[in-house]
């Protein structure tokens, strides 16, 4: 690992950000760009500062007798040193330049912000004629400009990027989820950095800090139970924590729990058994709730032996098998199983057909989710469904939003789910235990049978 020493007399800080040109051979040839944090806020390094060098930046420039250093202060405490190793003018390629704002402006005697708003296509590119803006766009391709994003970062003090805080990254909830955010944010020119937690409140600390320090604007939060409020605009998918400044996005997990349920009992079920969510996954505590008001309203009543905990946290089918053979072991009759998602009523239906079960013909299961994966089980499994990408899209523009101020701070914003019919649920088999049901009809049953 090579080093680097920043003098403090040779970086500036000002409102226009004004180079300081450093013409010392000691300095290494090379190309170094990361953050910094300063000993007070927003202010240069008062001592030396001595910088690491990541061997893939060791080879950039080879010959340089000149270097440019940048310091940026952030509205968060922190900073970025930018050293840029300059090649001298013999080592450019004869000919070549570089084509900015300014090259495009004189070529079409033009403004450079009229340039900028045209290829930003800013809220100041409406009073630009359509014909100029196609000028602006032609001769842009024609000179092979390429925007400069640390300039654009210095200019107007932001980043454009968001940290993205996951429970897990492989899991299909989360996958989709994210799935979501990034292919909006990719949209308004946004990216983003995301770190997996896994639960650790002590990790997912450490993160948000790590986050803070690389210049992120705002955070997502996927599965993550947010305690306590953060310095940057927040929004929590499926968050249930009433902290101020963070926007909850959350599914409305009653009609959920109504839509299951009455499936459920206007097939005849009445011996109903349960996979509860593990502790830590942020919806299980209010899902479960959920499906307890529901019950009693419908006259339901939840046996204590027909209910098992998952206490896992694995992201494949295993999570519902061993704890659907758990509900087998107790020898309790049941015909029909509401899983906590779509995975672990996957692997409880392979935990039924190896003791010999039948699914849907000696027992029915019900999901919740509706990940990829549902509609391809065999049989096809009928589900609650999230939408997923779409709640990933909506955090996205949230914190856009908040970032920005184009909108008012929400608390909270609520999610209707739908219910999928598949191939996982029929008529309970008669038997002298099942008891006249009251007649139910749920509230919304979408999608007919299928993927």
């Amino acid at each position: 690992m090579l080093f680097i020493l920043v003098q403090p007399a040779l970086v500036e800080s000002s409102a226009n950000f004004r180079n300081s040109t450093v013409r010392d051979r000691s300095l290494l040839p090379t190309i170094w760009e990361g953050f910094y944090r300063p000993p007070s806020n927003n202010n240069p390094p008062e001592n030396n500062v001595i910088l690491d060098i990541p061997p893939v930046a060791e080879k950039s420039v080879q010959h340089a007798t000149t270097y440019d250093v940048q310091y940026f202060p952030c509205a968060t405490s922190c900073a970025t040193l930018w050293v840029t190793a300059l090649p001298t003018n013999n080592n450019k390629r004869q000919g070549e330049r570089k084509v900015t704002l300014k090259t495009i402006a004189s070529q079409l005697n033009l403004t450079p912000g009229t340039v900028s708003a045209a290829l930003n296509n800013s809220a100041a590119a409406r009073s630009i004629p359509e014909r100029t803006k196609q000028r602006i766009l032609a001769a842009a391709k024609e000179l092979n400009y390429r925007p400069n994003y640390f300039a654009r970062s210095l200019r107007l003090q932001r980043t454009y990027t968001i940290g993205v805080i996951a429970e897990e990254i492989g899991d299909a909830y989360g996958a989709m989820v994210i799935s979501g955010i990034e292919e909006y944010l990719r949209r308004h020119n946004f990216f983003f950095l995301t770190v997996i937690h896994r639960h650790d409140q002590k990790l997912l600390h450490t993160y948000a800090q790590m986050l803070m320090s690389r210049g992120v604007e705002g955070f997502i939060t996927t599965d993550t139970s947010i305690k306590d409020k953060l310095a940057l605009p927040t929004v929590a998918v499926s968050g249930h924590e009433r902290v101020d400044g963070v926007t909850n996005i959350v599914l409305d997990h009653h009609l959920a729990a109504k839509l299951a349920l009455s499936h459920l009992l206007e097939l005849g079920h009445r011996e109903l058994a349960f996979l509860k969510g593990a502790v830590l996954s942020s919806d299980a505590v209010h899902r479960w709730k959920a499906i307890c008001d529901v019950a009693a309203d419908f006259g339901l009543r939840i046996d204590p032996n027909l209910v098992v905990q998952i206490d896992s946290t694995d992201s494949t089918p295993r999570l519902g098998y061993p704890f659907a053979k758990q509900l087998l072991d107790r020898k309790k009759p049941f015909t029909a199983l509401l899983a906590y998602n779509d995975i672990s009523a996957i692997g409880a239906i392979w935990a039924f057909q190896e003791a010999g079960l039948r699914v849907p013909d000696d027992v029915s299961v019900v999901g919740f989710d509706d990940i990829p994966s549902a509609a391809f089980n065999s049989p096809g499994l009928t589900t609650v469904r999230q939408p997923l990408q779409r709640m990933g899209q909506i955090a996205a523009k949230t914190v856009i939003d908040q970032i920005e101020g184009t909108a008012e701070y929400v608390a909270e914003i609520a999610i209707e789910p739908e219910f999928v019919v598949r191939a996982s649920t029929a008529r309970a088999a008669v038997s002298p235990t099942t008891s006249a049901l009251p007649s139910l009809t749920p509230s919304r049953l979408a999608a007919p049978r299928g993927i």
